[in-house]
């Protein structure tokens, strides 16, 4: 069985919104530069709220931010 990794289209959107910075996204949802570094690289999955609070300053739906990647191990 594979295991699901959530992904995401932050640095996309980053870019496509006037070309916000790590910093100023992670200022706008409260969390580290490093933390939103580690969501693009895909080294950490977001809590639900922060998916959230991340989907809301894009003002997407939640699914166009994130989705489910199933990796074969």
């Amino acid at each position: 069985m594979g295991k699901s990794l959530i992904s995401n289209h932050i640095r996309k959107l980053r870019f496509n919104q006037d070309e916000m910075t790590q910093q100023q996204l992670a200022d706008k949802v409260g969390v580290t530069r490093q933390t939103i570094v580690a969501l693009e690289q895909g080294k950490y999955s977001p809590s639900l709220e922060l998916a959230f609070r991340i989907a809301g300053v894009f003002k997407l739906p939640l699914e166009d931010v994130f989705f489910v990647e199933n990796k074969q191990v």
